[in-house]
């Protein structure tokens, strides 16, 4: 199926959304999300590094970054956690840039997978190893289609792409990439699996090596919120106004963040909150709204699935209260 893209850089004619309230509204609200969902004490840390399992379990921040660059913000917006998974929406809308959202849909995928976001099963049951890119899979071979001469250069390409996504330079966190590189066995083993599918497009080593470091840069709740936004923008970051992608890009890639972005509990998050969004282990969650904003949140304590409890809470609460659901109309009058 042939993909419909407006010219590059240009707008679409028609699109289906609106704006954000006015900002005090916006501003009170965020308030009473974090209010509302600071004393909720279910879920726990992430155990699968250390890092993320010593993070203070109370910690709780919710910030929106509207298109024009207004941001709102409640709680522990700017304390810095890795972004692990949420890093892949925005290493795929780079690789799309690139290559194109047709060859991308062909090389990785974008069909749900139902199984866990590590699943080894979710490459062996499709009949040609393609997954999605929002899954450990598919993320992997995203990222092995990064361009560049050498490792160095590909990397080069990740952090800059992504802190161009943030509007300001991310850090790599040492600390968490050196554990991961040292028990990230399932993911090698993933890459290897990509590989016997011909589904990986680059070393194996090379590529797990490149996509545990993307996930261990270190953002804020608020980077997430302007992450977000940038998508939710036609690709410019509303407080750059860099042109970080192509507009048909960030149409390509919400439809993957729908589809996969919480893993298997995909679909009871857009039966809920009716936004393409993506979780990380780490605590994070991103959500965009388009033509409106992207929301961002932090708060290390998670549900079974590997999703922030309390951002999954405040991001119910917002979409339903700021008009973000995109699946929302009111009869005419």
């Amino acid at each position: 199926m042939d993909t419909l893209s407006p010219p590059k850089h240009a707008r679409w004619p028609y699109i289906s959304t609106g704006h954000l309230p006015e900002a005090g509204t916006v501003q009170d609200l965020v308030r009473e999300a974090h209010a509302r969902f600071r004393s909720n004490n279910e879920g726990e840390n992430s155990k699968v590094y250390p890092t993320l399992e010593r993070a203070p379990s109370d910690l709780f921040g919710v910030c929106i970054a509207d298109t024009s660059g207004q941001i709102y913000a409640a709680g522990d917006t700017d304390y810095e956690f890795t972004i692990m998974s949420v890093s892949k929406p925005f290493v795929f809308a780079l690789i799309c840039d690139v290559i194109g959202p047709e060859e991308a849909r062909d090389k990785l995928g974008a069909n749900a997978t139902g199984l866990a976001f590590n699943s080894l099963g979710a490459v062996e049951k499709t009949p040609d190893g393609r997954t999605n890119p929002m899954v450990n899979a598919g993320a992997i071979a995203t990222t092995s289609l990064v361009p560049g001469a050498s490792g160095a250069d590909k990397w080069k390409f990740i952090r800059d792409g992504l802190s161009k996504f943030a509007g300001r330079t991310l850090l790599l966190n040492e600390e968490v990439y050196a554990s991961a590189s040292a028990t990230n066995f399932r993911n090698r083993g993933l890459a290897r699996l990509l590989q016997s599918y011909d589904r990986i497009y680059s070393h194996p080593k090379e590529a797990t090596d490149l996509y545990t470091r993307q996930c261990s840069l270190n953002v804020c709740a608020r980077d997430l919120a302007v992450m977000g936004a940038t998508l939710a923008d036609g690709g410019v970051n509303p407080l750059t106004r860099q042109r970080v992608v192509d507009v048909s890009v960030c149409h390509y890639t919400l439809a993957v963040m729908a589809t996969a972005g919480l893993y298997e509990t995909s679909g009871d998050w857009l039966y809920d909150i009716g936004l393409p969004g993506k979780s990380g282990v780490g605590g994070g969650i991103v959500a965009v709204s388009p033509g409106k904003g992207g929301f961002g949140t932090f708060a290390p304590r998670l549900d079974a699935a590997g999703n922030s409890v309390k951002g999954q809470l405040a991001a119910k609460f917002l979409s339903q209260n700021l008009g973000m659901d995109l699946f929302v109309s009111n009869a005419e009058t």
